[in-house]
C-alpha cells in the first residue's frame, strides 16, 4: 500500500450514488472504512470498500467475499451486522451498520485498565458469541481490543479473516494480529491447527490487556526468521497480573491462555467461571447480566 492508494474521499462526496461520505476512519493494507449516510436505509453506516490498487487483487476481492459470507451466516446480537454489499464494479464494499461507542483499543490507551463494571459485561458478551460461532462452526480469528466496540452491549466486529472451523483447521499460513493470535494461529500446521479454541485464547489475551492496560506478551518482530522471534507466546509464559485483580479472573485469564487448545475453557466454561465475581457485584451496575446457560 502506498500513500497514493485511496479514493481520496471527503465530506459530502458519494462513495456510490446512495452513500454520501460524512468521514474517513481508518483501513488496512487492502481496505478503507468511511463513515457514510446511507440513502437507503437512512441512517448513518459504516462502508468498508477496496483500495483503488486492490481492486484487481483476487486475494483481496476472495477476502472480501469471505467477509460478505460471515456476516450473512453470523447472527448474534453481539456481532455487527452486514446490510448490502457489491462484490465487483468501480469501488467493491460492503456497508455494514454503525455502532456508537469507542473501542476498547482506545478506552485502554487514553484510561489504562478497565474497572470491573467495564470489563465483566465485556468478557461475558464475547464469550455469548464465541458460544454462537462454536454452534454454527465459525472461528473469528482476530478477537483483540480494537475489534470490539465498548457499549451495552459490547460488539465484536471486523469478520475479515473469520471461516469456518474446517477452513480454519487447514490454514497453512498465521491469520490474526500477532500480539492475541493463539499459539496454533502462529505456525500452522508446525504449531497446531486453529480452531474454536483459538478464539478463546484471544478473549483471554484481551481480557488481560483489559484488567491490566497492558498486553499478555512482549512484542514481537514481525521481522524476524524465526517464528518464535516473531510470536513470543510461542515461548510463554505470558506476563504477571497486577495485584487487585480477583482470583477467579486470574485464573480465567491463566487457563485460557494455555499453549494446548484442549486445556482452555469453552464460552460457555469461560462464562461460568466469573459467576463468582459476578455475584459480588451489584445487579444493577451490570445490567442484570446473565451467565449462559
Amino acid at each position: 500500500m502506498t500513500d497514493s492508494d485511496t479514493w481520496h474521499l471527503r465530506e459530502g462526496e458519494l462513495l456510490t450514488p446512495e452513500l454520501t461520505v460524512i468521514k474517513l476512519l481508518g483501513g488496512g493494507n487492502a481496505y478503507e472504512a468511511y463513515l457514510c449516510f446511507d440513502d437507503t436505509t437512512y441512517a448513518p453506516v459504516v462502508v468498508k470498500v477496496v483500495r483503488p490498487g486492490q481492486v484487481s487483487d483476487r486475494s483481496t476481492l476472495r477476502g472480501l467475499r469471505r467477509e460478505v459470507q460471515a456476516l450473512a451466516d453470523v447472527n448474534h446480537p453481539v456481532v455487527v451486522r452486514g446490510l448490502r454489499h457489491q462484490l465487483d464494479g468501480e469501488r467493491p464494499h460492503v456497508v455494514l451498520e454503525q455502532i456508537d461507542g469507542p473501542r476498547l483499543s482506545s478506552l485502554i490507551r487514553r484510561h489504562g485498565a478497565l474497572q470491573q463494571q467495564q470489563y465483566l459485561p465485556l468478557a461475558l458478551e464475547i464469550a455469548s458469541a464465541l458460544h454462537y460461532f462454536a454452534n454454527i462452526g465459525y472461528v473469528h480469528l482476530d478477537i483483540k481490543p480494537s475489534n470490539i466496540i465498548m457499549g451495552a452491549p459490547a460488539r465484536l466486529i471486523d469478520l475479515s479473516v473469520a471461516r469456518t472451523s474446517e477452513k480454519a483447521a487447514a490454514l497453512t499460513s498465521p491469520i490474526g494480529t500477532d500480539a492475541y493470535m493463539a499459539p496454533e494461529q502462529c505456525d500452522p500446521p508446525q504449531t497446531g491447527a486453529p480452531g474454536f479454541a483459538s478464539d478463546i485464547w484471544g478473549l483471554g489475551a484481551t481480557l488481560f490487556h483489559a484488567v491490566s492496560g497492558y498486553r499478555p506478551f512482549d512484542k514481537g518482530d514481525p521481522d524476524s526468521d524465526d517464528v518464535r522471534g516473531r510470536f513470543p507466546q510461542l515461548a510463554g509464559p505470558a506476563h504477571e497480573l497486577p495485584a487487585g485483580v480477583p482470583h477467579e479472573v486470574a485464573k480465567l485469564i491463566a487457563a485460557s491462555l494455555e499453549f494446548r487448545p484442549g486445556d482452555r475453557p469453552s464460552p460457555r466454561e469461560f462464562a461460568e467461571a466469573l459467576e463468582p465475581v459476578l455475584a459480588r457485584q451489584p445487579r444493577a451496575r451490570l445490567g442484570g447480566l446473565k451467565v449462559i446457560r
